[in-house]
């Protein structure tokens, strides 16, 4: 006898699934949760207005984003500032990121340049922070950082590397805007200009350095008191 697939949720579960892990996810990266906060699912279901089975499909999603913690017979959580994870994943971003750079910097054509161009000023002329989207970084300032760092990397021409990256990222993202929380006098502008300047003028050994301290002062504001950073 054959195993039976299970079935498919229903539209309607589907779609009342993915508001509540589109207002979970927002929520925890507005910093409306702070570190280690406990994701409650009765309080979800009650606060949305759905079904636990609802809520629970979408913490399983926020947790496999990296976003939220399942922890064994305490149910769900923000992770924590002094998670190994987000020292891991710095980690990995390091090792990684840097040698995809410098393949970018030997392979990008003329095409790859006006990108990175484009896409660094579209970064510098987004305001970081905008009205009612709390203390972190604007969506769309997050949105045009990520499309910086991904074009910076993308004359490559490796869509398995860069695949990597967007794993990767995604992975980072809540840890980022933690960070600027934490070292709020960094100068993240003008370390993305040195890094746009660098590219463009093919100087892969100082394009590689400038993305190593960039992600590593990332990482290390994670790293003990608020403004250790600075």
């Amino acid at each position: 006898m054959t195993g039976t697939a299970p079935s498919p949720a229903p539209p309607g579960k589907r779609m009342l699934s993915e508001q509540v892990y589109a207002h979970l996810r927002d929520a925890i990266m507005r910093g409306d949760y702070a570190p280690g906060d406990a994701l409650k699912p009765q309080d979800l279901a009650r606060e949305q207005g759905v079904s636990l089975a609802v809520v629970r499909e979408a913490l399983v999603r926020v947790v496999g984003e990296g976003l939220a913690d399942r922890l064994p017979n305490r149910g769900f959580a923000v992770p924590a500032f002094s998670d190994r994870r987000w020292q891991e994943i710095a980690e990995a971003r390091r090792t990684i990121e840097p040698v995809v750079l410098r393949m970018s910097i030997e392979r990008g054509d003329l095409d790859w340049e006006a990108r990175v161009r484009a896409a660094h000023h579209r970064l510098a002329r987004t305001p970081p922070y905008a009205p009612g989207e709390g203390e972190h970084y604007s969506g769309a300032w997050a949105e045009a950082h990520r499309v910086f760092h991904r074009t910076l990397l993308e004359g490559c021409g490796n869509p398995v590397l860069l695949e990597t990256f967007d794993r990767l990222w995604t992975a980072s993202e809540l840890a980022r805007r933690w960070s600027a929380l934490r070292a709020p006098g960094r100068d993240g502008a003008a370390e993305h200009r040195r890094l746009e300047e660098a590219a463009l003028a093919r100087d892969a050994d100082t394009a590689a350095g400038l993305l190593v301290q960039h992600l590593t002062q990332t990482a290390d504001a994670l790293i003990g008191p608020p403004g250790a950073g600075r």
